[in-house]
């Protein structure tokens, strides 16, 4: 039975279900072992399963059209909801005034509420009024701890004795962490024990028990950070592989990243993530993504370690078209491909598991 460290959930996503803004959503759609996900709140798709939707396989996760609407089924099928969270995930990860209205019904519905947005809702006094009168809480995933308890890079990575790999990716909002869950657990299920460093406010809310939110830390302690989710890893659980979760891309216009996962989780390899028919930056058109073979190549410079496989995002292609893909992929880079989201881990986690043998 799974784990369910926090309780039942509506997952808010309203105008941004199954686009690039709804992807904290879809990582709680997928799997989360912190919530039991009742139900999504998207108009757009209201009626439909959420499962369905993204991957074409129902789950029992109705969508409704509104906030009221999805604590009401909650309430009448004796499942009601203890948590209301915030699964947009919009550009500069700032909160639109329809999202504020739903956060207040939410909260004047007694649901607690959890946001990974830079615009923190325990800020504003009117949501905490609210909260306050009906005894719930507001978590802002991406508040950070004091200064006092961060960590400064101090070398214990080099402590760490077991299979380290990086999940990068060609640009932002393209998969990485759905990739770095389910090479997680194919490799459980294959008996290697796992672990996920998760690096973003979505593998928190998915219950990743070693993780840090990348992009709000200060400068100065995000190399010690990622470094001792690492190495807490690692001591605590004496796991043979080590899976980290990567953020944007190395040569995102907006969200450069990758480099201090490189430099300070000192992966043995990378796997890359791609999406063949994205053209430009996620979010930036007029900015053309860095042909696959030159983004490898800056990986490999950057960090003197190997690009080993390709994972695919099949976003604008048919289920038909992507082992053509993959196909080309290898043509192009001498790497092996992937879709592991629509073929199942099981292949690159056997390509894996042959590493750590050598």
């Amino acid at each position: 039975m799974k784990r369910i460290l926090d309780g039942n959930a509506i997952v808010y996503c309203q105008g941004a279900f199954n686009t690039p803004n709804g992807k904290t959503a879809h990582g709680l759609v997928r799997f989360t072992e912190r919530y039991k996900v009742l139900s999504v709140v998207d108009a757009t798709y209201a009626g439909k399963d959420a499962a369905e939707v993204l991957d074409g396989k129902a789950k029992g996760i109705p969508v409704f059209g509104t906030v009221q609407q999805a604590v009401s089924a909650a309430q009448q099928n004796g499942t009601p909801a203890k948590y209301f969270v915030v699964g947009i995930a919009p550009d500069g990860g700032r909160l639109a005034g329809q999202a504020r209205d739903d956060i207040r019904t939410a909260l004047g519905s007694g649901l607690n509420v959890d946001c990974g947005l830079h615009d923190f809702l325990s800020d504003d006094p009117q949501l905490v009024a609210i909260a306050n009168e009906k005894g719930c809480t507001i978590r802002d995933v991406r508040k950070t701890p004091g200064r006092s308890k961060l960590h400064f890079f101090s070398g214990d990575i080099e402590k760490v004795n077991c299979l380290k790999l990086a999940i990068l990716g060609t640009d932002s909002a393209v998969g990485k962490r759905t990739t770095a869950w389910l090479i997680v657990h194919g490799l459980r299920d294959a008996g290697v024990k796992a672990e996920l460093v998760g690096t973003g406010q979505t593998a928190w809310m998915q219950g990743a028990k070693y993780s840090l939110i990348m992009d709000s830390l200060i400068n100065d302690f995000v190399s010690g950070e990622i470094e001792h989710a690492v190495y807490e890893a690692w001591e605590n659980e004496h796991p043979g592989v080590i899976v980290i979760e990567g953020q944007g891309s190395l040569m995102n216009p907006a969200y450069p990243g990758g480099f201090e996962i490189l430099a300070a989780g000192r992966p043995n390899y990378v796997i890359l993530q791609h999406a063949p028919r994205r053209k430009e930056y996620d979010g930036f058109p007029g900015y053309p993504l860095h042909p696959l073979p030159e983004q490898i190549r800056a990986i490999e410079i950057i960090s003197g370690k190997k690009v080993i496989a390709v994972t695919v995002n099949h976003e604008g292609m048919k289920p038909e078209e992507v082992p053509g893909e993959c196909e080309k992929i290898t043509a192009q880079t001498g790497l092996p491909a992937f879709d592991v989201l629509l073929h199942g881990a099981g292949p690159l986690v056997e390509f894996i598991i042959s590493l750590n043998r050598k």
